[in-house]
């Protein structure tokens, strides 16, 4: 049994993305419709998932384009905020992701009680935010100063819109990645959100590495989730929960029951 059963409560577990809007200092951020719109969106977004019977959800900036890799301090100031808002209706485990700051999720999920985070915590990268630099063993310290130590670190090892640097295989950066930083799960996913994870890559990585959890991260719809929950731990889904599948939409709570439904039949 892994952790998933004693934090989310199942294995082959779902976690659904909670996308907010563009947030305060982000180019995209309606000024006229303000906060309170992004809140009331928010709000949408989580009874639907919550309705719909996910397993957990992650409260994410997606819509903070084009990302930083240092997140500015309003960004956590305005998803503390929305998570504070809506904590007396978050009825299931939920974790952060400040995309795509570490260091900015611990905090927020220390400030807001979230159980896990997801996050590029290791490796260099060519990427379309430039060289995409980290350093795993000062935001673990970080972890450890700030009293996070129950935070669950899902580490994203095939990073969206970005290749490693040195050209490493998936079974030595999985290896290594375990080795060297103990993380609670690890993240496989496509080349952007939506876009499916490759099975191939998937089986690889849990094969590597059989004691950690390994999730799909990526691309996981009605079609294909029985196809990834039989070599994953579980799924991270997002995209395929929204109006006709489609990134920019809101979250549609029938498509939500409609995996859901399909994810119990697999469990069982």
């Amino acid at each position: 049994m892994s952790w998933l059963k004693s934090v989310i409560g199942t294995e082959k577990a779902v976690i659904a993305m909670c996308h907010l809007r563009a947030l305060p200092g982000d180019p995209g951020f309606d000024q006229q419709k303000g906060m309170n719109w992004v809140i009331d969106k928010a709000h949408d977004d989580l009874m639907a998932l919550q309705n719909g019977g996910v397993d957990a959800v992650m409260f994410s900036n997606e819509f903070s384009l084009p990302y930083l890799t240092r997140v500015k301090t309003e960004t956590t100031a305005a998803m503390a905020r929305i998570i504070g808002q809506l904590m007396s209706e978050i009825r299931i485990p939920f974790g952060v992701n400040v995309l795509w700051d570490p260091v900015a999720s611990f905090d927020l999920a220390a400030a807001t009680g979230g159980r896990f985070i997801r996050e590029i915590f290791t490796g260099a990268y060519a990427s379309d935010f430039g060289i995409w630099d980290t350093n795993v063993g000062e935001t673990i310290r970080h972890q450890h100063r700030i009293g996070a130590t129950e935070v669950k670190t899902l580490f994203n090892i095939v990073p969206e819109a970005a290749v490693y640097l040195g050209g490493r295989d998936i079974r030595a950066i999985a290896k290594s990645t375990v080795f060297n930083n103990h993380p609670d799960a690890l993240c496989v996913s496509g080349l952007t959100a939506g876009s499916k994870t490759d099975t191939a890559v998937l089986r690889t990585v849990k094969e590597t590495v059989p004691d950690t959890v390994v999730f799909a991260n990526t691309g996981v719809c009605l079609e294909n989730v029985q196809e990834q929950l039989s070599v994953a731990d579980g799924c991270v889904t997002a995209t395929h929960f929204k109006k006709d599948g489609l990134f920019d939409n809101f979250v549609d709570q029938a498509r939500v029951a409609r995996f859901m439904e399909k994810v119990h039949q697999i469990r069982r």
